[in-house]
């Protein structure tokens, strides 16, 4: 995509040639091409639209139907941020005073478009030409053009001084070859730009991979990890004055469905777990219940404020599964009743299962090196019950605990 191929697409022919494309997506690529020009649409126009059409089908689960009129690039889908997501961090934002932002690194704009909807004025910058102009048809298509200004520019020459609050996303895709970035020295603006923005300004957000090493986070800042239906998303550091906690991990349900606020609107269900992120939780022997932590818990290292919670232990201090004598509801784990405890042996287990007639398991593990769907060939299960199978570590040593779902409710 390049900007004549976008402005193209903005034009009554290019609108046409995208409801063409929608309706023939998802199918053969060469028999989606072939129908497009038999209708008389050029090749060029074409492909574009038809690149477009499969973008917009992918972005339905993180856009939802705003997604039918977004433009988009590969790399950008990839970084750009969950709409429920980013609705939250907007409306944490508006609720901490923040009237104005800056939104540096802005790619697609789904964070402005967010913080826009909260009744927050944007001002964006990003620098790669044909994503500021996506991002800035993005703000015009969803009727906040008003709210969203939008710069081709260095992030890292921008004035915030006369905003209040910043938020940056930086690139961790290579340009040109999509390529994840890991090391945050090469992020697109670099890291010591990130930080430093920290420093200089008393409300700064910044959007971060899940797996950033905790030794990297600024003093003072509070990081929060953010996961949508069990899926981690996300992390974010809130720097000065934003900062609430030390550590926070935010689930996010949207598979529960809306909920209504008092004024009407609908949001997605939210739980957060908070805490300093360096307690440790205490270790005792495998009990009769097994809560495996979401991993946003996990990452946020809160699983020790989890345990209290749930008066539950860990059975190896290295790992994050936790063990209680009563099912207590949380949002923060998944809870199992533990029907049987077994040092690993595939010929032991196998034989159990026979025995149980279970032709059904799911299986997840933290601590052990057995792989899943290798396991599942070797079980050979036939039967028709179900079980659950967590693999682990207890006291170091290789076990398999054969666990039933707990009820909602406990």
């Amino acid at each position: 995509m390049d900007l004549d191929q976008l402005a193209a697409l903005r034009t009554p022919e290019g609108s046409a040639a995208l409801a063409a494309a929608d309706r023939v997506a998802g199918g053969d690529p060469l028999a989606a091409a072939a129908a497009l020009r038999s209708a008389g649409i050029h090749g060029g126009l074409a492909a574009a639209a038809l690149t477009q059409a499969e973008l917009r089908r992918r972005a339905a689960g993180k856009f939802g139907a705003a997604a039918a009129g977004m433009f988009l690039t590969r790399a950008g889908l990839e970084q750009a941020t969950r709409r429920a997501v980013a609705d939250r961090r907007a409306a944490r934002l508006r609720a901490a005073g923040v009237t104005t932002l800056a939104d540096l690194g802005c790619g697609l704009g789904a964070d402005a478009l967010a913080a826009a909807r909260a009744g927050i004025r944007v001002y964006a910058v990003e620098a790669d030409p044909v994503t500021a102009a996506m991002a800035a048809a993005n703000a015009e298509a969803a009727g906040l053009a008003d709210l969203v200004t939008v710069e081709r520019g260095d992030a890292t020459a921008f004035d915030a001084t006369g905003v209040d609050a910043v938020f940056c996303d930086p690139a961790r895709r290579r340009a040109g070859t999509g390529r994840r970035v890991f090391d945050p020295n090469a992020y697109s603006p670099p890291w010591d730009f990130v930080t430093g923005l920290a420093a200089r300004l008393p409300r700064t957000v910044v959007k971060v991979a899940p797996g950033l090493d905790h030794a990297l986070i600024p003093a003072g800042a509070e990081a929060e990890w953010v996961s949508v239906d069990g899926d981690l998303v996300e992390a974010a550091l809130w720097c000065g004055e934003l900062a609430e906690v030390p550590r926070r991990a935010t689930l996010l349900r949207e598979k529960e469905g809306p909920l209504l606020n008092a004024s009407g609107s609908k949001r997605v269900p939210s739980y957060h777990l908070t805490g300093t992120g360096a307690q440790e939780a205490p270790v005792g022997p495998v009990r009769r219940f097994l809560y495996d932590p979401d991993p946003a818990v996990v990452r946020a290292h809160l699983v020790a404020e989890l345990a209290a919670d749930l008066d539950a232990t860990l059975a190896d201090p290295s790992i994050a599964y936790l063990y209680a004598d009563e099912a207590r509801p949380t949002p923060f784990a998944r809870c199992l009743e533990i029907t049987d405890v077994l040092p690993f042996s595939l010929k032991r287990l196998r034989a159990l299962l026979r025995e149980r007639r279970v032709g059904r398991v799911e299986i997840r593990k933290r601590g052990s090196a057995l792989e899943p769907e290798k396991l599942r060939r070797d079980l050979r299960l036939s039967g028709d019950e179900a079980a659950g199978l967590a693999l682990t570590r207890v006291a170091g040593d290789p076990t398999v605990l054969v666990c039933r779902p707990v009820p909602p409710g406990g």
